[in-house]
């Protein structure tokens, strides 16, 4: 391993931690709440950065995304299509990840992580430099790719906490 897998794999561990700080606690009710009608709830976040980290890791690693091959999608029961990750849903579509419990959450997040980092161990600093996307200018590298699953996860999860420690005080 690099110092810069290193460093990846250290990212995606701080989201792993938040990710059960948040849950830790919580009830079913708890995470659906939403904190005025447009919100995002907690089991929302969770469920969406979750899909956008195994979707992004899936297609980088030239994989299939853990949500329909270990039958996450089946367990979790939404009513959206399989291939949906949350990006741009309306807030009724927020509104239908509900009943779900932080068991199930974090199964799937913990699912999700183990790859992530299986993948990021696997990688020299070379293959950072991989071009995964050619649809922007400029295009995308594996290293930027990663970044970006880092931040978009850290907002999400620090999003969640917010409203945990909001639903915690109460």
């Amino acid at each position: 391993m690099t110092a810069s897998t290193e460093l990846l794999s250290d990212a995606f561990g701080r989201i792993h931690d938040v990710v059960h700080r948040v849950i830790d606690g919580l009830t079913v009710d708890d995470l659906a709440k939403r904190v005025d009608d447009d919100a995002n709830s907690i089991a929302w976040l969770l469920w969406h950065l979750t899909r956008v980290q195994d979707d992004h890791i899936a297609e980088v690693a030239g994989g299939e995304q853990l949500w329909t091959s270990d039958g996450w999608a089946d367990r979790f029961g939404l009513p959206f299509s399989a291939d949906e990750t949350g990006y741009g849903q309306s807030s009724s579509d927020v509104g239908e990840v509900s009943g779900v419990s932080g068991e199930l959450l974090a199964g799937y997040y913990d699912a999700v992580h183990e790859r992530t980092i299986r993948f990021v161990e696997g990688l020299d600093d070379a293959d950072l430099d991989r071009v995964v996307d050619t649809r922007w200018d400029p295009p995308v590298t594996l290293g930027v790719r990663l970044v970006s699953v880092i931040s978009d996860d850290l907002q999400h999860a620090g999003q969640a906490a917010f409203v945990a420690g909001m639903l915690k005080r109460r």
